[in-house]
């Protein structure tokens, strides 16, 4: 049992570095990848550090390992959030993903993108992505809110409200524009979230 558990945790880790060969026009290798991706490390460090997050006794361990993955990559994730297959974070440097924040499958983060919260209460106070979310850069997502399946967050947004699936949301505050066609699964190309951007004077 625990062998066919490492095997399945390690073909996990796979997939994550194969989404981002997928995803990047400018991976030349899956070695390339493996080696030198901050997006691909950090959510492995966090995988790492959520397993060790499930044993109470453990928990300062897994701090420790996020904060050392912090350091390496530029990202935080807190070993309490609860994310999905196939992450991507493009270029890494600035995400912050919250400990009650969780992300669906096949999602899509750029960099300086917020997963955080509006108060100190405890309890539920990050958001929740769907599957096949796209958040462009520097976005931040605040609160324990909802953004849909195939919704997609304009660069530099700042969502406070929930995002119906499929919508599109940008500005500050983030306004919904019209709906997005779904997006393509994975081995496909995204739309550039720079062109997301809507300016407010």
């Amino acid at each position: 049992m625990a062998g066919s558990s490492a095997r399945a945790f390690f073909r996990l880790l796979r997939e994550d570095a194969e989404v981002a060969r997928a995803q990047d026009p400018a991976a030349t290798s899956l070695a390339a990848v493996v080696l030198t991706y901050p997006g691909v490390h950090a959510v492995w460090h966090y995988r790492v550090a959520h397993l060790l997050w499930q044993q109470p006794a453990l928990r300062l361990l897994a701090r420790v390992l996020s904060l050392v993955s912090r350091l390496l990559t530029g990202v935080e994730i807190h070993p309490g959030a609860r994310i999905g297959r196939r992450l991507f974070i493009d270029h890494g440097m600035g995400v912050v993903i919250g400990a009650t924040a969780e992300v669906g499958d096949d999602c899509l983060l750029f960099h300086g993108v917020t997963l955080g919260g509006r108060s100190m209460n405890p309890g539920k106070r990050h958001p929740t992505l769907g599957d096949r979310v796209m958040v462009g850069s520097g976005a931040k997502v605040l609160g324990p809110l909802w953004i849909g399946d195939d919704a997609k967050v304009g660069a530099n947004a700042v969502v406070t409200r929930d995002v119906p699936a499929s919508a599109v949301a940008v500005g500050v505050p983030a306004r919904l524009r019209t709906p997005a066609p779904p997006r393509p699964t994975n081995g496909q190309s995204f739309e550039d979230p720079s062109q997301l951007i809507e300016y407010v004077i």
